[in-house]
């Protein structure tokens, strides 16, 4: 048995095996061990998982029935009244909800999770949109992620009769109110995703009937003007100084190193270097290959010395051994790719603020930002630039080729003083 692995007295172990959830914990303590979790960690998963056994038991629950979300929600909720851990209570319920988020993936896995009860009543509308979006609009994965993500906000805030009654009388001022709430506070980034989010679904929505007219010109066009300043990322000593600060000695800091050195040298999105397979590297003819993002085209480029040396120690002495293919994964069991897209974005914010740098864009852009400044001042012609980048549009482009006046300032000649003869 698992259990007996990971815990020696007899007393955790009749308490781990009580009902309504004690017959399973055996089985996830071995998934848990079989994903190569340390048995620290195993320990820690499994003492959050009694404290939910404990809550079903005193509700009364019938250990019968598949778990559910409802049940998951219902315990975190009262969650914060009972823990009497010591250190902040946030951070406790962070700890709490990872861990039963490993537990439902386990009952996932084995049939024991009712994924239907607790889902948000607008859910097969949902599905039904991001289906129409990847059939018939022929968006990339990453877009229906983004969109699906904006559009369960907006349902979400129409409340328990988001997919039937809310839906069918929303009206334009409806629809302008809960924009103009989300865009306060929140960058040009932000909102252009919401905003194309939103005319989209309620197009999608006119035309299969879900409401009684076209809503889509009801959301505000917030005006941003993209030539309106200079594109702030690091700048080359900054980005230099930045690899030079990862310690490389660790199997993380040889990974990071590797995903920071790829940016740098290439200034592809943080996506394409999460989604670099290995067998996109070609060591016997010296390129790298970058899948396609945001509908562009795959890029083919030059398998640079810095480059090869950084992945070639990452892979030999601080990559897992495991069967995905994707060349950058967690350094922590279970060891899988770096999935969320905030993931890598993360990793690059760590080791920006771990140098004590101050610049607007912290994630992979940054990165980005710096590469195609770079060459655009060493003389690039703009479509070379464009298509390095994967830049569909020239003006996309054009915006780094601004001329910042304020730091122009600072290196400009005094005007010469007249002098009267």
């Amino acid at each position: 048995m698992g259990l007996e692995r990971v815990f020696k007295a007899s007393w955790t172990l009749r308490d781990l095996r009580r009902p309504p959830l004690g017959s399973l914990l055996d089985e996830f303590c071995d998934w848990l061990l079989d994903h190569r979790f340390s048995e620290h960690t195993v320990r820690t998963h499994l003492g959050r998982v009694l404290h939910l056994n404990r809550w079903l038991a005193e509700c009364g629950w019938d250990g019968a029935k598949k778990l559910s979300r409802k049940e998951i929600d219902g315990f975190t909720a009262v969650y914060p009244e009972r823990c009497r851990c010591r250190g902040v209570l946030k951070d406790h319920l962070t700890r709490m909800r990872h861990s039963l988020s490993r537990f439902a993936e386990f009952l996932r896995e084995c049939d024991c999770f009712d994924a239907q009860e607790g889902t948000p009543v607008y859910q097969p509308l949902l599905a039904d949109y991001l289906c129409w979006l990847r059939e018939h609009q022929h968006a990339a994965p990453g877009t229906v992620e983004l969109r699906g993500l904006s559009v369960a906000r907006f349902l979400a805030s129409l409340g328990p009769d988001a997919a039937q009654k809310a839906l069918v009388e929303l009206d334009a001022h409806g629809v302008e109110s809960f924009f103009i709430a989300y865009a306060k506070g929140r960058g040009r980034a932000s909102r252009r995703s919401m905003q194309s989010a939103l005319r989209t679904f309620l197009r999608f929505c006119f035309h299969r009937g879900h409401i009684r007219q076209r809503l889509d010109h009801a959301v505000p066009t917030l005006r941003t003007y993209k030539l309106s300043r200079v594109p702030r990322g690091l700048s080359e000593a900054q980005a230099r100084a930045v690899l030079e600060s990862v310690d490389r000695t660790s199997d993380v800091g040889r990974r990071d190193y590797a995903i920071l050195r790829l940016l740098h040298t290439y200034g592809v999105r943080g996506g394409q270097v999460r989604a670099l397979r290995l067998e996109d590297i070609s060591w016997s003819q010296d390129h790298i290959l970058f899948r396609a993002a945001k509908g562009g085209r795959d890029s083919l480029l030059p398998l640079t010395a810095e480059v090869g040396e950084s992945l070639l120690a990452y892979l030999q002495n601080g990559r897992p051994h495991t069967a995905f293919r994707e060349v950058f994964l967690t350094c922590r069991a279970p060891y899988q790719p770096l999935r969320e897209s905030n993931s890598l974005s993360e990793i690059v914010r760590r080791h920006i603020r771990a140098v004590g740098l101050e610049v607007p864009s912290k994630g992979a852009h940054a990165f980005r930002h710096a590469f195609a400044t770079r060459m655009v001042a060493e003389g690039h012609p703009f479509k070379a630039v464009a298509d390095v980048l994967g830049h569909r549009y020239l003006s996309t482009t054009f915006i780094y080729t601004k001329v910042d006046f304020n730091a122009l300032s600072q290196v400009a000649l005094e005007w010469p003083e007249e002098v009267v003869s």
